[in-house]
């Protein structure tokens, strides 16, 4: 029996050893274990919270699944292929293209490589130029060419001055690309590296977007599978730090050979004492429920107007069938930034969008995630991750070391596990 060093508090904890103390059970931390697990070395995911996912969680409210704020999974991650079986999670994927709002109506673009009839009908639409759109296939192979690693050496710019040097017209900017990529990054003035655009830009083109048919919280149930159920320990908060020994709020201390801290960014720097802060992207997640009215295809809607208050829309119900209960729709609507909205303007909007029927719709649930992404928009992408390195015996992992996405987290996970068995060896 030991008494806690962190409070200072008499209060009997108690030690166990592993060769690998994981801080969080999001992607990131995941995806560590599983390399651990690769090379042979024992190692727990202390999880604070009631359920495994971190910002990648699907909550079943009245029947209807709900992800934690509107995301969506890119199958060409490479990170993503090499840890999970697409086909064993049932994806469903996206038209390849949106359905744009403005001038009071909804104007569709479309992937020229994958759905060239439907680009060739929208080639006249107010939302770019015809040369607007010959210039997405000018972007797009530059985007593809080369290795993926080549595309983080390349000059970098905001990809706001990036779509502007390529020769897109303002409208083009203002009606596509800043609801589209301004969803993507939670970033609408598009300060995000450029670099960030044209990886993002690749993984589009290389595969589908979809979202698992029971919701993105299948993406960590499948990665924590191969683990050992007991390797993972939910409602263990952890408080702190001191050298290689993790203390936890029940008064329980585990020892590890390396620590690794696999929280969000303001997460570890709290755990550790630090003063560093680490900026965030928020983000405003409306579910409806409301009958089922058969919609064309699985599209996303995107405002094009700039005047909001929700950035876009999705019929989740047309897209998987599965997370909404028979006879019934599930609308999930996204507005970006830190102030919900107000359900006046928010009923009008889609009144606008949708028709009457929104009148009949009953809100299900809001999300307010004031942490949904690192903000990197004012520093630098670096040409490869950030070290996992931060203390001695010490590592770190997360989206906020590298490109905020499901890929920057797996792949920082994996290379904090590959830093830590090369330490340790």
């Amino acid at each position: 029996m030991l008494w806690n060093r962190v409070s200072g508090d008499r209060i009997p904890i108690t030690m166990a050893d592993t060769d690998v103390v994981i801080v969080g059970a999001g992607l990131s931390g995941l995806t560590c274990a599983r390399r651990l697990q690769e090379s042979k070395l024992s190692c727990v995911v202390l999880e604070a919270s009631d359920g495994i996912g971190g910002r990648v969680r699907t909550d079943v409210v009245e029947g209807f699944r709900l992800d934690r704020g509107f995301q969506v999974l890119l199958t060409a991650y490479p990170e993503v292929r090499r840890w999970l079986d697409l086909d064993g999670l049932l994806l469903c994927p996206f038209y390849s293209g949106a359905q744009v709002w403005f001038d009071g109506r909804f104007h569709r673009m479309a992937d020229p490589f994958r759905r060239p009839v439907d680009a060739i009908r929208s080639i006249l639409n107010p939302i770019g130029s015809i040369a607007d759109k010959l210039r997405v296939a000018a972007v797009r192979s530059k985007a593809c060419r080369g290795a993926v690693a080549e595309v983080f050496s390349r000059p970098e710019t905001s990809t706001l001055d990036y779509l502007r040097q390529a020769g897109f017209t303002p409208r083009m900017i203002d009606r596509f690309f800043k609801p589209f990529l301004g969803g993507v990054f939670l970033d609408p003035g598009l300060r995000t590296s450029s670099r960030a655009f044209e990886f993002v830009f690749r993984m589009f083109a290389g595969g589908d977007s979809a979202v698992p048919a029971l919701g993105m919280g299948q993406i960590p149930r499948a990665l924590a599978a191969p683990l050992p159920a007991a390797s993972i320990r939910l409602n263990s908060r952890v408080m702190a730090i001191k050298n290689r020994s993790v203390f936890l709020a029940s008064g329980e201390e585990w020892k590890g050979r390396a620590v690794v801290l696999a929280t969000d960014g303001p997460g570890a720097m709290k755990i550790l004492g630090l003063d560093q802060t680490t900026g965030s992207r928020a983000v405003q997640s409306y579910y409806y429920a409301g009958a089922s009215v058969r919609k064309p295809d699985p599209v996303l809607h995107l405002d094009g107007t700039g005047t909001g208050p929700f950035n876009s829309a999705v019929f989740m119900n047309e897209v998987s069938s599965q997370c909404a209960p028979s006879g019934q729709g599930l609308i999930s609507a996204t507005a970006l930034g830190p102030v919900p909205v107000c359900e006046v303007d928010a009923r009008r909007q889609l009144g606008l969008w949708f028709g009457e029927e929104v009148a009949r719709w009953r809100l299900l649930k809001h999300y307010s995630i004031h942490h949904a992404q690192p903000d990197i928009s004012q520093i630098h992408l670096p040409q490869e991750p950030l070290s996992a390195r931060i203390l001695p015996g010490i590592y770190a992992c997360g989206d906020y070391r590298w490109t905020a996405s499901i890929q920057g987290s797996m792949e920082s996970g994996r290379l904090a596990a590959e830093t830590v068995v090369a330490d340790l060896a």
